[in-house]
């Protein structure tokens, strides 16, 4: 009990849970009581070993230490008491108990005496019928990992990124999933990246729609005014926030799979390097999709510059039109008694006549110009 309260001592305060916060984990609790824990089994010779209740973390392990094997134990948003039971049971490193509790953390790998411990940003597609400068396109989660010599633990955070469906293809292939926790470490990393592969299509999709509307020619083959720039903002924001997913998970899945670890099997150690294979490829579409975002924006601005260059030499060539009869106007409406053809029966006609001749003029020579 005094590793538990050093623990408690060591965690500092953390954001609150989604879930109602009930206590301390209790290896005694009624499995109908609400817990952050949402599956717990033990796995031996790569098949879940069955039994007639559901198990706790503490019997699971004492199960394990009994009769060999590992545990697997999946949370979703545990709170800081709902944790430190179990943190205490596994003798978890209270910095990696922290970080699992409170979140928001950069993806990373930390190894300690007798774990390692892995933060994995999940990413999830938002369908959308239309991209706006409001739209959401990406929206992220967390996995922490804790792989020990005889155990495994998750730590989910946020509503996407569930693993039962995984657990589930794992159980199928007892071949893989007797190769221990590292088989499980592994599986993870594989699933989260697959989905920003999944991600990075749709997105593109997404980037190669704005990209169309920027360049389309306007009517009659005018240069476009392009397309409101928040939007491909707002779609920039999105990407660099699957950014921040992928690109610091390359190197701990380059560690894992180049350098040797006790707490990895070395037959698993060679699947990682097809998941850095995997990631660097999206890595690679993330950066270039930030840098085509980029010239998007740019060409969208210079094409909202030119149209309305286009609309300020109209406006001119308009008031250069209207200069002449303004002229000629002001100059009759003098009422000077002595003046050319007032008197004149065709006085008035000629002067409309020449001045509707050299608006003319002006017309066909700007519109030549291409300034109308």
């Amino acid at each position: 009990m005094s590793m538990i309260r050093d623990l408690r001592a060591a965690v500092r305060p953390s954001r609150p849970s989604l879930r109602k916060d009930t206590g301390a984990y209790d290896a005694t609790r009624d499995p109908s009581t609400p817990s952050a824990v949402v599956d717990c089994a033990v796995y031996r010779d790569g098949r879940r070993v069955e039994t007639d209740k559901h198990l706790s973390p503490h019997e699971a392990m004492r199960q394990v230490r009994r009769d060999g094997g590992f545990v697997w134990i999946g949370l979703h948003e545990p709170s800081e008491a709902e944790f430190s039971g179990i943190a205490g049971e596994f003798g978890l490193h209270p910095l990696a108990v922290e970080d699992a509790v409170q979140a928001h953390q950069r993806p990373k790998l930390e190894r300690y005496d007798d774990s390692l411990f892995t933060v994995f940003k999940t990413i999830h597609y938002v369908e959308h019928d239309e991209l706006t400068a409001n739209s959401e396109i990406v929206e992220t989660g967390e996995v922490m990992c804790f792989t020990g010599r005889d155990f495994f633990i998750t730590v989910r955070h946020g509503g996407q990124g569930s693993l039962r469906a995984l657990r589930h293809r794992l159980q199928d292939d007892p071949e893989l999933l007797a190769k221990g926790p590292s088989a499980v470490l592994h599986s993870i990393a594989d699933h989260v990246v697959d989905g920003y592969v999944a991600v990075a299509d749709a997105v593109q999709d997404d980037i190669d729609e704005v990209e169309t509307e920027v360049f389309t020619p306007g009517r009659g083959g005018k240069v476009s005014r392009g397309v409101d720039s928040a939007r491909i903002y707002q779609l920039k924001r999105e990407v660099l926030e699957f950014k921040r997913a992928v690109a610091p998970l390359l190197r701990p899945m380059q560690l894992l799979s180049e350098r040797p670890m006790r707490l990895v099997d070395p037959d698993i150690q060679k699947y990682f390097r097809d998941v850095a294979d995997h990631l660097a490829r999206v890595q690679e579409q993330v950066l270039g999709f930030d840098e085509l975002l980029n010239s998007i924006l740019q060409a969208n601005l210079a094409q909202a510059s030119v149209a309305q260059n286009e609309d300020m030499r109209k406006i001119t060539s308009w008031a250069a039109i209207i200069a002449v009869p303004t002229m000629v106007c002001g100059v009759y409406g003098m009422n000077f008694d002595y003046m050319p053809e007032t008197h004149w029966k065709l006085g008035y006609p000629v002067i409309m006549a020449i001045t509707g001749v050299i608006c003319l003029g002006i017309h066909r020579t700007l519109k030549r110009n291409g300034w109308l």
